[in-house]
């Protein structure tokens, strides 16, 4: 390898030392890529086609699992990562109305980040806390019974001040 591909390699000496422990256990590329995404908060494209050549897999077969798989993120989310629920109770108790208003407070859609990369907004399938719906979490934190009006002051809380 030479000293410029050495430059640009992305995975940490810690993340090739995981899949080379990995490298020949069943299942060890979805472990390896929760790994990759734990380190950058996304799967970069660089760090595919590496993960790729260390498994010796085609890189069509990482794309296949991080498209298919909802967890895992293609671009990188924003600082704070605003998760609505959208399963049957959160959505017939108003998701759609609160994923709308991130929409207007915020001024992007869903799957998008805010311009100075502080907010990102993504629909779930189900967060499993039914009794509370609709159900938001940013950054993992829970708030349950939300309102559309309750929104705006979730979002301030987290807005960098």
């Amino acid at each position: 390898m030479t000293a410029t591909a050495e430059k640009e390699k992305m995975l940490t000496p810690e993340i090739e030392a995981f899949i080379e422990q990995w490298k020949e256990k069943p299942g060890n590329l979805i472990m390896v890529l929760h790994r990759v995404q734990e380190e950058f908060g996304f799967i970069p494209r660089t760090a595919a086609f590496e993960v790729a050549a260390a498994l010796e897999i085609p890189v069509a077969k990482i794309y296949g699992v991080i498209t298919f798989y909802h967890f895992f993120k293609l671009t990188k989310p924003g600082k704070n990562q605003i998760a609505v629920c959208m399963g049957t109770a959160c959505y017939l108790k108003g998701g759609q109305d609160l994923i709308d208003e991130c929409e207007r407070v915020l001024g992007v859609g869903l799957n998008t980040v805010t311009e100075d990369g502080e907010f990102s907004v993504e629909a779930v399938r189900c967060i499993g806390c039914c009794g509370l719906a609709p159900v938001v979490t940013v950054n993992g934190e829970v708030f349950g019974s939300v309102t559309t009006k309750q929104m705006n002051k979730i979002i301030d809380q987290f807005e960098e001040k």
